[in-house]
């Protein structure tokens, strides 16, 4: 089944916050046993990976019932449920959530929180959606959001230009990754066109002591087939050549890669989406924009351990 998002959860936290202290690692392990939840349902990552999905739907409910005040903390990392808790859920309410939550002072003060600009502006709300998922999961979302359109940009852009300026720049990433030692003797090894179905030939170390064989297709729209791999692999046999990199704008076809799953060599398929994504991560035709830094509370600052 499908994790449930915080707010369906409230109700078995509180419920469980109502039988003595609690550990949100502890309430996870003891909803997921309730809830039935597969092995790899349990270890389900946020998009970013640094923490369990249903860790973070747990931590984020205790957080939304402790603003008002059904839960409270009586030492470090455990949480228990108040009077008001208790009387919550002898009422045998049938879920809690946001709508509910706002029948309590506290939370209504929290949850319609806002600021104001520094002109006097128009107030806007800091209070987070809760129609998506946790905040978290609201910010991993819009990153994800940004990141589907700078990849869409970027190969736009990519096409649009000559393929002088695509052989440039998978110079540029082959540098920015370690490969080829510099950019002047990079550009030397991969500049060479049409040498018999190769593009260009680039050191794998600083020392050349190994060589990588690059092919490149500035496409649109059309997918690379297995032909066109199997041309660069008869490519790599004729020059003795045991590693490849075919990267193209558009995509490959299954049967294309199929095909280099089983070879002698060992041949990478670049398409468009992961050029884009190494381009991305290794900072090749972008720029960072902005940075947000988000912080957390040290628990272990305010230990008296």
């Amino acid at each position: 089944m499908a994790i449930p998002d915080y707010q369906t959860l409230m109700l078995p936290v509180l419920r469980l916050a109502t039988s003595g202290e609690q550990r949100v690692a502890d309430a996870a392990e003891r909803i997921a046993d309730d809830l039935g939840l597969s092995p790899d349902e349990r270890e389900e990552m946020l998009p970013s990976g640094r923490q369990r999905l249903l860790y973070n739907r747990i931590q984020w409910a205790k957080f939304y019932l402790s603003k008002a005040g059904l839960l409270a903390s009586p030492k470090r990392g455990r949480f228990i449920a108040t009077d008001a808790g208790r009387a919550l859920l002898a009422a045998s309410p049938e879920r809690i959530g946001v709508d509910e939550l706002k029948n309590y002072e506290g939370f209504r003060e929290f949850y319609s929180g806002q600021k104001f600009s520094e002109d006097n502006a128009a107030p806007v709300a800091i209070a987070p959606s809760v129609e998506t998922g946790t905040p978290e999961e609201q910010i991993e979302a819009a990153y994800q959001a940004v990141q589907s359109a700078l990849r869409a940009d970027l190969l736009e852009r990519i096409v649009q230009n000559t393929p002088a300026f695509f052989e440039q720049l998978i110079v540029d990433l082959l540098i920015a990754m370690g490969y080829g030692g510099s950019h002047k003797n990079a550009a030397t090894q991969l500049g060479r066109s049409g040498d018999g179905g190769v593009d260009g030939v680039i050191n794998e170390d600083r020392l050349g002591l190994d060589r990588v064989y690059v092919q490149a297709k500035r496409y649109a729209e059309t997918t690379v087939g297995r032909p066109d791999v199997q041309a660069f692999v008869g490519s790599l046999v004729g020059h003795g050549a045991t590693k490849g990199v075919f990267v193209t704008t558009s995509t490959f076809s299954s049967q294309a890669r199929d095909y280099v799953k089983h070879l002698a060599q060992r041949v990478i398929l670049i398409d468009g989406e992961r050029l884009t994504d190494l381009m991305i991560e290794y900072g090749v035709g972008v720029r960072v924009s902005r940075r947000i830094e988000f912080k957390r509370l040290d628990e272990d600052f305010f230990s008296e351990e």
